[in-house]
């Protein structure tokens, strides 16, 4: 039994419903404060939260957990700049709770969902793992420190991890069963799809004046879809290897907010307003990934690769949802 902590979250979804798909038994255990309960379509469902130590442990007494997939976190820069100590709790303290029931009950296999966050205004593009770490924000330092923290319960445990860094995660689910869904959304290609179904009266681009080709920042969009494969091929490599490591996730490819704007009024084929405005605090001008240990290591490769695609599949989802 596979448990998906934060499975009726955004990835967690849809890895859930990957590893399903793929024949594995899971279990999601979720507070729905961020997820959606009809996202759980596939496995059981628990309501619990990770900073009830007693709620996990009668989740691994209800179920033989030979793996965790842990999901759960806040995630939204700006609100981790305002109340970090939300973050710190969350983030940081309650996967403490969770690394500690899973060393009560014998489970050494932990994938964790981290974050490009961790690293530093980019030195060099693409980004590797090797990358100087120096977080930004407060999301970014909760990510750093669970690495940290992991490398910890390792060395003195046992307790087998990888982590897998993340870039922008984009689109939906390509049969259309589930999709993005945040309460407030603050990711560009679900705001910009909301302009132009009429949801939203503008999408605002922060920042204009960064050094790069139009203007403005450019990010690596990787799909949700190429995400939840990942994350079975590393507990495949984990339970193999029994080694812990670290992986960069995403498509290698840049595209400015610019650019991603114009795709969604190409694909959607309509118009709306765009206002400039001022930069955030913690966004780099670039982040682009180096994938290429995933790609080697893990057996990995990403299926939805243009921009196009990922556009288009969150275009279906949020027009029809």
């Amino acid at each position: 039994m596979i448990l998906v902590v934060g499975g009726a979250g955004y990835v967690g979804s849809h890895t859930n419903k990957l590893l399903n798909n793929k024949g594995y038994q899971t279990v999601v255990f979720d507070n729905l404060s961020c997820g959606h309960r009809e996202f759980v379509k596939w496995g059981g469902f628990i309501l619990g939260d990770l900073s009830n130590r007693e709620q996990i442990r009668d989740c691994f007494k209800k179920y033989q957990i030979e793996a965790v997939m842990h999901f759960s976190a806040y995630a939204s820069v700006e609100e981790s700049i305002t109340h970090p100590s939300k973050y710190y709790n969350n983030n940081v303290i309650n996967t403490i709770s969770l690394l500690d029931i899973m060393r009560e009950f014998g489970t050494n296999f932990l994938i964790f969902s981290s974050s490009c966050a961790i690293y530093e205004e980019p030195k060099e593009i693409p980004i590797k793992e090797t990358h100087p770490k120096n977080p930004l924000t407060p999301y970014g330092k909760t990510k750093f420190m669970i690495e940290e923290i992991l490398k910890d319960y390792d060395k003195a445990y046992g307790l087998k991890y990888i982590s897998l860094r993340y870039f922008n995660a984009a689109g939906a689910d390509p049969e259309g069963e589930i999709g993005e869904k945040h309460n407030p959304e603050t990711h560009l290609i679900p705001l910009a799809i909301f302009a132009a179904l009429g949801e939203k009266e503008n999408i605002k681009i922060f920042g204009t004046d960064y050094p790069t080709k139009d203007g403005t920042c450019i990010r690596d969009y990787i799909h949700v879809t190429d995400l939840a494969d990942a994350h079975i091929k590393a507990l495949e490599y984990l339970k193999k290897n029994q080694k812990s490591d670290i992986f960069n996730l995403g498509n290698g490819n840049g595209y400015s907010v610019r650019e991603v704007i114009e795709t969604i009024k190409k694909i959607s084929k309509r118009d709306f307003k765009v206002i400039e405005s001022d930069r955030r605090e913690g966004d780099p001008p670039v982040l682009i990934a180096d994938s290429q240990k995933a790609i080697n290591e893990l057996k990995w490769s990403t299926r939805y690769s243009e921009i196009e695609t990922i556009v288009k599949s969150a275009w279906e989802w949020h027009s029809k949802s």
